[in-house]
């Protein structure tokens, strides 16, 4: 009988224990279960921190996908307000902070975050060809940890002076703003254009993050020039009010390289559709935090420019524009 007893004291003991790892398990997977899914961390360096357009679409665009910032996605925004020289540091923050994606529109943040990171992937919104900038090695294979969208907004520099050649018959000196840079002159990219259509460039090159901007426009009218052109930098998107308002106190033609100067009073400006550009940038980081690879990304060109006129500014200087540039016009301020 005490044999008997013991056996069943041991099945008692083993369906004990039995039932109190099945209790555990039960808990750990209940707590496992509540334990917070980590969020994607997406690091992004603008031009400017607040009123930023092209910020918002890119936002809004996540949104539109799903993605609510602090609910379920963190973006860690940096602005570099005119600093360029302070880009390299924004850009390691955010590399040491582990992003899972990183975001930006400017080519400085663009090749510092590719020689800070190999394994970050890199959604880049540039201005540049990125082949010739050496971003990718083609548009269609980009290899490594880039892709993204191009707004070819260099490509587009003899159009602009072809425009206006129109809305300012016979004119012969162009000014072009623009940061100095050795290494990548602004008034570079007009200079072909310039020459077939013998218009003289002159060079008005200011340094940041606090430019001389009258000082140029001294320049500009010592240098008789009949039109400007400014050449988009993250030091004038938040001069961008300022120039316009320089141009129209000179009464210069202005023509830009972006629509955010033409809002903020600048003549006309030609350009991708910027909004619709972010709005893409989106679309690519939707698809890395999927699974996708940058490299199997094909980069994406503009499919649609837009042509701004702000006849506000036209009044203001006195200058009429040409009928059939105004019906080219995709927006007309008035």
């Amino acid at each position: 009988m005490k044999a008997v007893g013991d056996a069943s004291d041991l099945s008692s003991v083993v369906r004990f224990c039995l039932a109190l790892c099945a209790v555990l398990f039960a808990l750990c997977s209940s707590a496992e279960a509540q334990q917070p899914k980590k969020m994607p961390r997406i690091g992004y360096v603008a031009a400017v921190g607040t009123r930023n357009p092209n910020f918002e679409a890119f936002r809004r665009a996540l949104q539109d996908l799903g993605y609510i910032d602090g609910r379920n996605i963190f973006i860690e925004q940096r602005a570099v307000e005119g600093k360029v020289d302070h880009i390299p540091n924004l850009v390691a923050e955010l590399v040491q902070l582990k992003v899972d994606v990183f975001v930006s529109p400017i080519s400085t943040a663009i090749r510092a975050a590719k020689q800070a990171t190999k394994t970050i992937p890199i959604v880049m919104v540039t201005t540049q060809d990125p082949v010739a900038a050496g971003f990718v090695h083609s548009l269609a294979h980009p290899s490594g940890n880039i892709t993204g969208v191009t707004r070819f907004t260099r490509e587009l520099s003899g159009k602009r002076l072809e425009v206006l050649t129109e809305v300012v018959p016979g004119i012969s000196r162009v000014g072009v703003l623009g940061i100095a840079n050795p290494i990548e002159p602004g008034a570079k990219y007009y200079e072909a254009s310039a020459s077939a259509l013998k218009i003289h460039l002159q060079s008005l090159e200011v340094s940041g993050p606090n430019p001389d901007l009258e000082g140029a426009f001294r320049d500009a009218a010592k240098g008789r020039i009949g039109a400007l052109i400014t050449v988009t930098t993250p030091v004038f998107v938040r001069q961008a009010r300022r120039i316009a308002e320089l141009a129209i106190n000179n009464r210069l033609p202005s023509m830009f390289e972006g629509s955010e100067y033409t809002e903020a009073g600048g003549l006309m400006s030609y350009s991708g559709n910027d909004i619709e550009t972010f709005r893409r940038a989106a679309v690519y980081v939707d698809k890395i935090l999927k699974g996708a690879k940058p490299a199997d990304l094909p980069v994406e060109q503009p499919t649609k420019f837009e042509f701004l006129i702000n006849l506000k500014t036209a009044k203001q200087i006195g200058l009429t524009i040409p009928p059939n540039v105004l019906a080219r016009a995709d927006k007309v301020i008035r």
